[in-house]
């Protein structure tokens, strides 16, 4: 396994994060099988978030890692509230109730502390002043060490790289999903904020899964990329492997978060840093395999 420091001042991690939103609280043994081998394999960070499956989630890792935290780098998320119905959610960066929900998500991950705390999602007409304030008052008690954003907005992405200290950004990013290198990718290694990809494997669609249309792709324009990754693996390279190399190949890029819903998938993700790296001629053929996405809003 592979380790980089997450932003400028940000704690080391695996360049192969594990996502938990993926693994179901009512499949609890199987989910906690597959965060111990992560752990096993060398994963050091643990992806979740308070929305998935209502907190539930958040309880699943925490009894995971309950006699384990030690050297785990543990992050979750916050910003989206459940209606008191139940019939979905709203969105709501406030100062109060970002401090609010922590004590929930420390409570429900068996933790005192919170290593990486992302808002998941943001708008630009939100009072990002406030929520900076936030994070920066959780921050200087002790209740979480990092701060970050879960953001595909380029004008969201920007207005925190400039105005607040977070230590990262997750965002969506694959062979089928090239929108970050227009700029953001640049800019945000430029500003010495890590880069935590999610959807590497866009939909298990670069790891074997039948072509469909993706984003602006169509299923034949999917099949052509679905074709160069086939060419570019080995006996050991799988089609998921190619993915993760990929996206890990820009420099900018400190880690991938990918789901497994088995164990088997799990280490074939893990595995990839047992396998050679791809090629210069290899990433040219990838990219020149799909043509290329731009955002088209929120610029």
């Amino acid at each position: 396994m592979q380790y980089a420091r997450l932003g400028k001042s940000g704690p080391d991690i695996s360049r192969i994060a594990l996502g938990c939103m993926s693994l179901s609280a009512s499949h609890e043994a199987e989910g906690i099988r597959i965060i111990h081998r992560a752990i096993d394999l060398g994963i050091n960070f643990i992806d979740t978030a308070d929305l998935y499956e209502k907190g539930l989630n958040e309880v699943l890792v925490g009894k995971a890692l309950k006699d384990k935290r030690k050297n785990l780098v543990l992050a979750t998320k916050v910003g989206n509230q459940w209606r008191n119905d139940g019939s979905g959610w709203d969105w709501n960066p406030g100062k109060e109730y970002i401090i609010a929900s922590v004590e929930e998500s420390l409570r429900r991950l068996q933790t005192d502390y919170i290593d990486l705390y992302q808002l998941h999602g943001g708008t630009i007409e939100d009072s990002i002043d406030e929520t900076i304030e936030a994070f920066e008052t959780l921050q200087v008690s002790g209740k979480i060490l990092h701060y970050g954003i879960s953001s595909i907005r380029p004008n969201v992405i920007r207005a925190y790289a400039s105005r607040s200290r977070i230590t990262s950004v997750m965002m969506q990013y694959s062979l089928l999903d090239r929108r970050p290198e227009e700029a953001m990718l640049d800019l945000l290694q430029d500003h010495g904020i890590g880069v935590l990809v999610r959807g590497p494997l866009a939909q298990g669609l670069l790891a074997g899964k039948p072509a469909r249309a993706y984003l602006e792709h169509d299923a034949v324009a999917v099949k052509s990329a679905q074709e160069v990754i086939r060419l570019c693996t080995t006996e050991v390279r799988t089609a998921a492997r190619v993915a993760l190399g990929y996206v890990l190949a820009h420099p900018a890029v400190t880690c991938a978060v990918a789901g497994a819903r088995t164990l088997s998938q799990l280490e074939d993700m893990a595995g990839v840093f047992d396998t050679e790296a791809l090629a210069e001629k290899e990433m040219d053929r990838l990219r020149q395999s799909i043509p290329v996405n731009m955002y088209a809003d929120h610029r």
